[in-house]
């Protein structure tokens, strides 16, 4: 019989999706007031993968991700997701959110985002959570499956997230 074990220390990530710079730049410092310095934050890229946020954000979306110095304990990822919730609703403006934020954390063989939306692939984690395993790592190299995100799926994020894993095997593992 498997004993249960404590959840891992992993390396702490936030997604972002936006239109206006100027709102990136206050999420970003109201986020570093809440969880720390970043380690490395990734050049704004165009977002052009869905429709999806474009009646809400407007356009052009552009996405940059953040990544933690301090690392988080995997438990955690569902009660950072509400917080994050709390984040997009205070800037949200006539009821609309005006950035996107969506935490997630790398480990050595996953990296998982946190998510309010149930789906065959997800796990209920607690308070209207889920858990959702995005990409696996196989092979030297984070891979994705049949319902990964296609911009998670890119070359270039696959490359940041696999330097990242890379980071947080080195100094914390």
């Amino acid at each position: 019989m498997g004993k249960p074990g404590q959840p891992k220390r992993v390396l702490f990530f936030i997604a972002t999706l936006f239109k206006d710079e100027e709102i990136y730049y206050l999420t970003r410092r109201i986020i570093i007031e809440c969880f720390g310095d970043t380690i490395l934050e990734s050049a704004k890229k165009y977002w052009d993968y869905s429709k999806y946020y474009s009646a809400e954000l407007g356009e052009p979306i552009f996405r940059k991700f953040m990544f933690f110095k301090n690392l988080i304990s995997e438990a955690d990822i569902s009660d950072i997701k509400l917080q994050t919730n709390q984040i997009e609703e205070k800037l949200s403006t006539n009821g609309k959110r005006t950035i996107n934020i969506d935490p997630g954390y790398i480990g050595l063989s996953k990296l998982v985002l946190a998510t309010t939306k149930d789906y065959s692939h997800r796990i209920y984690l607690k308070d209207g959570i889920y858990g959702e395993v995005t990409l696996i790592f196989q092979d030297n190299s984070f891979r994705p499956y049949i319902n990964t995100y296609r911009d998670y799926a890119d070359r270039e994020y696959i490359t940041l997230f696999n330097l990242m894993r890379f980071i947080y095997k080195d100094m914390f593992c």
